[in-house]
């Protein structure tokens, strides 16, 4: 590391946190913009492309982080940002629920795909779960688990794209139901392809560098204010390497493409899993899921609650409910402030 935050004042720290959140909001946004047109000049989807594209590449900071700081031995950061991130990326759909004004942001963006990426997410959370209660097995120093999360994932979004292809559900139509933006490639976006990837590329290795610099300051501030690196990574590196989720998602929303919203958030959670797999492939003292505390335990079950809520939603589609949000939004809000008063406690 070519700097040591450890030496520099707590207001040095703070400082460099913030510059670096920003970066990462500002490359989230363009990611979101780039998305929604690589969405449209692929044809794959808003649901699949929030997946592929703005899931996978505004997920790079906090991977990023939770690896760096995973091979350094620091696997409460690690841990709790990977789960945390999920938790906090969650709340933010929640809270794009709220600037959706035409009613319950679930109920305009239900669809297959949007369910069977929940029921993806879900089945990944429970392989830390079934690694951190069964036997140590090691293949090298990597446990056989993060191996098959990366084979699940790989599996999942080659079914998401066989069910919006041939769909055998489909969510009833209302006047409320969105569709996904329409392949229109010569007149909506004049861009070369070429020039849409380098684009994308770039503000997605942007937010990658501000990631690894944002680990090193919550290890800093660790030092510096004795605060638990579980507290750190859970609420403010997770919150902050998640910011381009938040950002993306509401200018997905004010964009009208809720597809891509839902798929971003969701699709990111599932990318999100895999910051533990890659943890556990850097962490060199054995598995990473044997480093497991009770409040990572609590974090992963929580974000499990939340996922299934989510996933309640959107079959029930609630038109408008407290305060124009679904019951569900207000569930999540409600779980995820809960939750501070036991892990910040």
């Amino acid at each position: 590391m070519p700097f040591d935050l450890g030496q520099q004042s707590l207001g040095i720290i703070v400082m460099t946190f913030a510059v670096c959140t920003l970066i990462i909001g500002f490359a989230g946004t363009r990611l979101a913009g780039i998305a929604v047109k690589l969405a449209e000049r692929t044809g794959m989807g808003q649901i699949i492309a929030g997946a592929l594209f703005v899931g996978m590449s505004t997920s790079l900071p906090g991977s990023v982080l939770s690896v760096t700081t995973a091979w350094q031995g620091h696997t409460d950061l690690a841990i709790g940002n990977a789960l945390g991130g999920i938790a906090a990326q969650t709340t933010f759909l929640a809270i794009a629920d709220l600037v959706y004004r035409k009613g319950n942001l679930e109920h305009a963006a239900a669809s297959a795909t949007g369910l069977a990426q929940t029921t993806l997410l879900l089945s990944m959370l429970s392989v830390p779960l079934l690694a951190y209660a069964g036997p140590e097995w090691m293949i090298f120093h990597i446990h056989p688990a993060s191996i098959l999360l990366f084979i699940i994932y790989a599996f999942g979004l080659n079914l998401l794209s066989e069910i919006r292809d041939e769909p055998m559900w489909h969510p009833k139509k209302t006047d409320l139901t969105e569709e996904d933006a329409k392949h229109d490639e010569a007149d909506t976006h004049p861009e070369s392809s070429v020039r849409l990837w380098v684009e994308f590329l770039a503000f997605a290795l942007l937010t990658a560098i501000a990631g690894h610099v944002i680990g090193q300051a919550g290890l800093a501030i660790v030092a510096v204010t004795g605060i638990s690196e579980t507290a750190v990574g859970t609420f403010l590196t997770a919150i902050s390497t998640s910011f381009p989720e938040f950002v993306s998602a509401i200018a997905a929303v004010r964009m009208g493409a809720v597809n891509l919203a839902v798929g971003d958030i969701i699709g990111g959670n599932a990318f999100d899993v895999l910051f533990l797999a890659a943890s556990d492939f850097a962490y060199r003292e054995g598995s990473i899921y044997a480093a497991f505390t009770d409040q990572h335990i609590f974090t992963i079950a929580l974000v499990i609650l939340m996922s299934g809520v989510l996933l309640l939603g959107m079959l029930n589609r609630e038109r408008r409910g407290i305060g124009n949000i679904g019951w569900e939004s207000f569930a999540m809000l409600a779980l995820y402030g809960g939750s501070i008063f036991y892990l910040a406690g």
